[in-house]
């Protein structure tokens, strides 16, 4: 196996980065990028710290994001598995990637900045859905932002109905469970799964 030892090598390997590629990415929201990560309904959430990496699944009704000004997004931290990675790592490191799809488009979008987790009552309550809001709001500075090639996901023809997998094909949540802990009661688990989830969404 050959392995890139150095940035020289791996640079020499492609042919340059064009013009579009650069002069996409803007410090700030223009208002078409505004629009973008408006309409998008789930981003995935980097972040970093001292165990490693996180990237973590995040959506909403309508936008997943809020946008507070062309320098700010706060994304709400609904219910989960309170394992709180992402958070763990932002009060330790705040450096954050954000990468928002938009179901129908192959344009997606992201967001490089630094993030904060705020406890504001204020901004809790902003948040409310079905009677309950987030325990906290994750405000992101944006350092850059800009849309991303649409080559990945036309190949992978992503929004393609004619490709999505039978779920009944895959294994259950419950078997991925019981595949790490021999011992984990799975059928339980899967058969009461979708009520408790129903009542747990936020």
């Amino acid at each position: 196996m050959s392995i890139i030892q150095s940035v020289e090598e791996l640079q020499a390997i492609y042919n340059g980065v064009s013009e579009a590629s650069v002069a996409k990415v803007t410090e700030r929201l223009t208002a078409e990028y505004r629009l973008m990560i408006e309409t998008s309904p789930f981003v995935a959430l980097a972040t970093v710290g001292p165990e490693g990496m996180d990237c973590s699944p995040r959506g909403d009704r309508g936008g997943v994001v809020r946008v507070a000004d062309d320098k700010t997004v706060l994304l709400p931290d609904w219910r989960g598995n309170n394992r709180i990675d992402s958070l763990l790592n932002v009060v330790r490191d705040p450096r954050v990637a954000l990468m928002f799809l938009i179901p129908g488009s192959n344009t997606t979008m992201r967001i490089n900045g630094k993030g904060q987790v705020s406890i504001n009552p204020a901004l809790l309550e902003s948040f409310v859905m079905d009677g309950k809001h987030p325990r906290t709001v994750l405000v992101v500075s944006i350092d850059e932002v800009y849309f991303q090639c649409a080559r990945a996901l036309m190949r992978s023809e992503l929004w393609n109905p004619e490709h999505f997998v039978d779920p009944a094909t895959l294994p259950t949540p419950g078997t991925l469970l019981k595949a790490a802990k021999a011992d984990f009661d799975k059928d339980t688990y899967d058969s009461t799964w979708a009520a408790r989830a129903a009542v747990t969404m936020w």
